[in-house]
Formats: C-alpha cells, structure tokens, sequence
C-alpha cells in the first residue's frame, strides 16, 4: 500500500472545507466506482485515503487490492476466529469490560485530555467507542450513567459489525468463544486439516 503524502491530504481537506465531503466522494466514484460504493460519502478519512493511494501509485484501492489478495506469497494461510455464539454472554462481557475500563481510570484519562486541551474532539480517535461517549459526558454535561450506558451500547453494535464482517470472509473457520471445550475442539480440528 502506498505510503500518505500530507501535502495532497491537506490540499484535499482545504477543497473538503470549500465543497464538502459528498463531492469529494463523487470524484472518487468517476476513479473507482467499486471503492465509493463501498464508502459513505460522509467517510472523510476513506475517502481521503482511496483518493490519495490513487494520487500516489496511480492505481485504484480496488485494482491494489485485487492485486494484493491475487499475489503468490509462497504460503497458505488457515483462517479461524473465536466467535462468540450466546449472544447475551458477549452483552454480559461487554458491559462488564467497559466497566472495568472505567474503574481502572478510562474516565480520568479522557478527562486529562480535556484539562490538558489534548485534543481535537472531530479527529478519528476520539470518534472511537467510549471516548465519544465520555466527551459527551465532560463537555456536553451528558449524565456519567447515560454516558456509560451509550459506550456499552455503541460496543455492542461495534461487535456486531465486526461478528457481520468475520461471517462474509470466505474460508474461514469458526469456533463458539464460549464454548467449555474449546481448547479441545481446536486442537482436534487442526489435527484433522495439518
């Protein structure tokens, strides 16, 4: 993959101010109709890195990827993911490990970041599941439960993207997560295919 060029990011930021994102994404859908379709056209960090790996290699995301997944690399790869099958066990989970993010100082992390003006609140990391939520919290006065409660849910559907995108990868094997004999099951199934 093609290494960034800030000069062209920032140049597409400025005409991303003047005209909006949504043009920016038509552009990219007359150079790669496959990547746009792909993409919202309020996706400004993809549309940007589809844009700008075009303006770099003078090849599309599409054609580099099809080129990468297509290339012979002398290895073969087994594909296998712990998927959690009961699904109020990965809520239960969820919930109980937010919680602890938020015993052990995720809070006061976030909120250090503020006191110390440390960041920009629109910047992608700070869009991630939980600091949005306490941002919310800290600058928006948005009550600390109601904070907690949306970064639960906002994990949960993060996971269920993520569970979504596991099930459509072609070859892969899944194993239930919480399954009391998994080590076992694994093993067995390696066996079986090695």
């Amino acid at each position: 993959m093609p290494g960034a060029d800030q000069e062209y990011r920032d140049a597409l930021e400025r005409r991303a101010e003047k005209h909006g994102w949504p043009a920016l994404h038509a552009e990219l859908l007359a150079i790669d109709p496959d990547s746009a379709s792909r993409i919202k056209p309020t996706d400004s960090q993809r549309i940007q890195r589809a844009l700008e790996v075009f303006h770099v290699s003078g090849q599309t995301l599409t054609s580099l990827h099809a080129t990468q997944s297509s290339a012979e690399n002398g290895f073969e790869f087994i594909k296998i993911a712990l998927v959690p099958e009961d699904r109020a066990e990965l809520h239960k989970a969820i919930e109980k490990r937010f919680k602890q993010m938020i015993s052990k100082g995720f809070l006061e992390e976030v909120r250090a970041l503020v006191r110390d003006n440390a960041f920009v609140r629109d910047a992608p990391s700070m869009r991630a599941v939980g600091y949005r939520q306490l941002l919310a919290h800290l600058l928006d006065g948005e009550p600390l439960e109601d904070a907690i409660l949306k970064g639960i849910y906002a994990t949960r559907q993060l996971a269920k993207r993520q569970l979504t995108w596991l099930r459509k990868m072609p070859g892969l094997q899944t194993f239930d997560a919480y399954a009391p004999d998994i080590h076992a099951k694994c093993d067995s199934w390696l066996e079986n295919i090695l």
